[in-house]
């Protein structure tokens, strides 16, 4: 069983940054597909970045050249570094984990539809 423990949402003002961090038992981080997840206000879940095994990063329109996922494998930590925050990125940030290949579209689609463990999430709140 993989515990994923999410922290570091804030509130900010718009053009602020934020740094979250995603804690996983075991080697969770570097050997399952990483994503991390948003649900804001009204709307449906969506990926906003995906770490592969083998290092590929995917990112959502919405947030490339914005947002960084990183992860620190020596501290089975995946990151999300949210630079020039708007309030349209107000939401709940959840990671999850899932065994195999993952990724999310520019849409913010994922596949697959289901993921293996789920943290509990952060939020985030951008005021303008």
């Amino acid at each position: 069983q993989v515990r994923l423990v999410e922290s570091g949402g804030d509130s900010v003002q718009t053009g602020g940054s934020l740094r979250l961090s995603c804690v996983a038992s075991e080697d969770a981080v570097s050997n399952y597909c990483m994503t991390w997840f948003r649900q804001r206000p009204g709307k449906g879940r969506e990926g906003v970045a995906t770490f592969r095994v083998n290092g590929v990063i995917l990112y959502m329109d919405a947030v490339k050249g914005r947002f960084t996922i990183s992860r620190d494998d020596a501290k089975n930590t995946l990151f999300l570094q949210m630079n020039s925050l708007k309030p349209e990125d107000t939401a709940m940030y959840y990671c999850a984990a899932v065994r195999g290949v993952c990724g999310v579209l520019n849409s913010g689609e994922t596949w697959p539809k289901e993921y293996n463990y789920w943290g509990q999430g952060t939020q985030v709140s951008v005021s303008s």
